[in-house]
């Protein structure tokens, strides 16, 4: 069991919500219609869990393109959202838990605040979080660790005695870089070897072990 954890913070894409079929579907569809080609979907995914707008020079080297790739992305990703958002088995348990054993909760994403708002209310979720850190809430970005830094911050809380937990290598790069105690989320969108290489302190299978892991059940 984590000992001396008294917060805990969380990604969101692929730790909270399984939104990788939506992130795929929107990338294909952006990248089909803006230049005209159909890239291997390993290269589309390579850099989820960082800012849309750092994704998209993976793609072009122009800055027009580049605008036009964010923008048809955003609004493709707005219509098909909320019919293909999913949510992970055991997310809702597990949150109420750790809400109910007094863990203050907060999210951490390199998503824009108010669509990670608006993914977390689709499941009526927003309320058991004391805050959302989106992209456009601080001027860093993981793998950078000043949002989870910041985070820690908004909780009262020293980043030891904080769990990140992140699907990403660019979470647990954060999180482990920011100080805080960190937990990957096996149950995401990277292979397990990827994150096991970012030496988290736990890894979880489910996101029900990380409540039972802090002793919530």
């Amino acid at each position: 069991m984590a000992q001396d954890i008294q917060g805990v913070l969380f990604d969101l894409d692929g730790t909270l919500l399984d939104t990788h079929d939506l992130l795929l579907e929107t990338f294909r569809y952006a990248t089909r219609k803006v230049l005209g080609e159909r890239i291997p979907d390993g290269r589309l995914m390579a850099k989820v869990g960082q800012p849309l707008v750092t994704q998209m020079w993976d793609f072009t080297d122009d800055e027009a393109v580049h605008d036009e790739l964010v923008e048809v992305y955003r609004e493709y990703n707005a219509a098909i959202h909320d019919d293909m958002v999913r949510l992970f088995p055991g997310t809702r348990e597990a949150l109420a838990a750790l809400h109910e054993a007094g863990f203050p909760l907060g999210v951490v994403t390199s998503k824009r605040h108010e669509v990670a708002l608006h993914g977390l209310g689709c499941f009526g979720l927003a309320d058991l979080f004391e805050f959302v850190i989106g992209s456009d809430d601080w001027p860093t970005h993981k793998p950078d660790p000043g949002p989870v830094a910041h985070g820690c911050d908004l909780m009262g809380k020293q980043p030891p005695n904080c769990l990140y937990v992140g699907d990403s290598p660019f979470d647990l790069q954060a999180g482990n870089g920011a100080g805080c105690q960190t937990a990957a989320a096996l149950w995401g969108m990277f292979p397990a070897d990827e994150l096991r290489a970012q030496q988290p302190d736990f890894v979880c299978g489910s996101i029900l072990e990380v409540a039972h892991l802090l002793g919530a059940r």
